[in-house]
């Protein structure tokens, strides 16, 4: 006798084979599994779909309500000061969002009012480490320093709070600007003494030669992983961060000058059965996201496969939510870094619904957290300006995918 679950999910999976056969994609009919199948190319799927990801029209997937707030903007500057890197946390009744505030270098040509949409030269000696908080997500107080100057030449990238044992901690990366390869490359971390008035206290390197994308989440097995990146581009995953929070182990993932893609800014999650997925941008502008599997709690990886997930060679961010439903906020029209779009999954292998979030200009590098039933969704608007999106969990419920033409 059949037993009613299996079947269930084996009409499921049937009925995805038959779709993407219909879409043309015969070659890549097996659903992605971390163990019988970690080379599986499907990541987006759907009836709404043309043959190729790349041929979605981005600008018509259905729009999901928000309430958006400013958090800093520096286009008054003309392109002389950058904003960029946004992350977002909730910790002690306070939400906090953090980002690189920086030098930023004019673009040759332009007015002072074209700089207001176009992306300056970044990532300049003397970056700083900027900071807000709110008590909705919606109002924020004015910005200030978290992690002090840099050193002569160098710069801070900010690189997310890590709550650990209770207290806040901010991870920032020290670089040899104008850019992080090369020597002195180093992630720090600063602890949140008090909160009235704010302090923050410098505890040291977390690990050398370190770049970090997000900060730490717990594994099953009850460490804490990460990813990094050395000065050379390099990926790994750092496992530990229980005997100190600067105790690792570097699990290298994938060379940067690999022969099927340059490998930068992963992000990982975990799956219904306790394996894990990483995803990886591609700087060869293969304009597709790459995906790798590890069922050892991240001790070994897959090699990353290119998936038909579609990408503007720029950061993402994803999560589960508290309903077992997996999201991710990304840039996916190859051909620039506007719309920001969300994807839903309920298994955080295949993506069937997109929807649009905000557009109509260059957006980037989100970061999306949870919190009370609602989606909070911060990013940069070219590079001048952090934004975040309030966005209702109960609003995904209505993306209707019939509704894309």
């Amino acid at each position: 006798m059949v037993n009613k679950k299996h079947w269930v999910i084996w009409v499921s999976a049937l009925t995805i084979l038959l779709v993407f056969h219909i879409h043309g994609v015969a070659q890549t009919l097996s659903y992605p599994d971390p163990v019988t199948n970690p080379e599986s190319t499907i990541m987006l799927a759907g009836e709404w779909m043309p043959e190729n990801s790349h041929d979605i029209n981005f600008s018509n997937l259905p729009r999901i309500s928000s309430q958006h707030s400013v958090i800093s903007d520096v286009r008054y500057a003309w392109g002389t000061k950058t904003n960029q890197h946004n992350y977002l946390a909730y910790h002690d009744g306070l939400f906090w969002a953090m980002w690189s505030d920086g030098p930023g270098l004019p673009r040759e040509g332009l007015s002072a009012k074209e700089h207001r949409e176009v992306v300056p030269g970044h990532d300049r000696p003397g970056q700083l480490v900027s900071y807000s908080t709110s008590k909705d997500g919606l109002v924020w107080s004015e910005p200030r320093n978290l992690a002090g100057s840099p050193d002569d030449g160098f710069g801070w990238i900010a690189r997310g709070f890590w709550i650990r044992d209770g207290k806040l901690l901010a991870l920032a990366t020290r670089y040899n600007a104008p850019n992080y390869r090369g020597e002195g490359l180093q992630l720090h971390a600063f602890e949140m003494e008090r909160q009235e008035p704010i302090f923050w206290k410098k505890l040291g390197v977390v690990y050398d030669n370190a770049m970090n994308n997000f900060p730490p989440k717990k594994l099953p097995n009850g460490e804490w992983m990460m990813s990094r990146r050395d000065s050379i581009g390099n990926v790994y995953m750092l496992l530990g961060g229980i005997k100190g929070f600067d105790k690792w182990e570097s699990i290298p993932i994938i060379n940067y000058e690999d022969k099927d893609m340059n490998a930068e800014e992963p992000y990982w999650l975990i799956l219904p059965d306790n394996n894990l997925v990483a995803f990886f941008r591609d700087n060869k502008r293969s304009g597709f996201l790459f995906r790798a599997f590890s069922t050892d709690n991240g001790l070994t990886w897959s090699k990353p496969t290119r998936t038909n997930f579609p990408d503007a060679t720029s950061k993402f961010s994803g999560l589960r939510l508290s309903d077992g439903r997996y999201v991710l906020v990304s840039n996916p029209n190859p051909k620039k870094r506007d719309p920001l779009t969300i994807a839903i999954s309920d298994d955080g292998l295949v993506f069937s619904k997109m929807g649009y979030l905000v557009g109509g200009r260059h957006i980037d590098y989100p970061h999306v957290i949870e919190h009370e039933g609602n989606l909070y969704v911060a990013f940069g608007g070219a590079k001048q300006t952090v934004e975040v999106l309030k966005i209702p969990i109960s609003e995904l419920d209505k993306l209707n995918m019939h509704t894309y033409k």
